[in-house]
């Protein structure tokens, strides 16, 4: 996985190219297409056929049948906002990685007993940012983290300056790849 893991929402098929292209043009090789949409299995599949040189994952997958439409479309890893153990066993037992959204010891917890050691930190902001994942690295020295929300320009550094932080998840590399792309026209 690459340090940096945009969120992408795709409201209609015909945004894909747009902004992979982007994407890709600013030196990122990896997306996280949520699952927020009625297009996004279609636009997975899209993606992982025409930029083959891209990770493509899904993004806030909530529960089994989401996962198995994502993996169906070819997704590389799932991502969700908080720990689902069914979406969690379908990974394992396909060998696909899993970052579920956990934020307190109790979910760390629950999430190393089914085998995960990275996990989405979400929403960073909300949840205590940088401060609350290196007081939560404490007792879990194993675990990595991918914060997201919360995460931009202005603190973006700090975080990657962690030795916890697996990579950094947000829409802004979209907005940010998009506005250049846009510039350089």
């Amino acid at each position: 996985m690459e340090k940096f893991v945009p969120v992408v929402v795709i409201k209609e098929l015909s945004e894909t190219d747009k902004i992979l292209t982007a994407l890709k043009q600013s030196g990122i090789h990896t997306a996280e297409i949520t699952f927020r949409t009625a297009c996004a299995a279609e636009a997975i599949a899209y993606a992982v056929k025409n930029y083959p040189d891209m990770e493509i994952g899904a993004g806030t997958v909530i529960n089994a049948k989401q996962c198995e439409e994502a993996l169906a479309a070819g997704a590389t890893f799932i991502v969700s906002p908080g720990l689902s153990e069914s979406v969690a066993k379908i990974c394992a037992a396909k060998n696909i990685p899993y970052y579920p959204g956990c934020v307190t010891p109790t979910e760390i917890m629950a999430a190393l007993e089914l085998g995960i050691t990275t996990v989405k930190f979400f929403p960073a902001n909300v949840y205590g940012g940088l401060k609350a994942l290196k007081a939560l690295s404490a007792p879990f020295p194993q675990v990595k983290f991918i914060p997201t929300g919360g995460v931009d320009r202005s603190n973006i550094d700090e975080f990657l300056a962690f030795d916890k932080i697996a990579a950094i998840g947000g829409s802004f590399f979209v907005k940010e790849a998009l506005e250049k792309m846009e510039a350089e026209k």
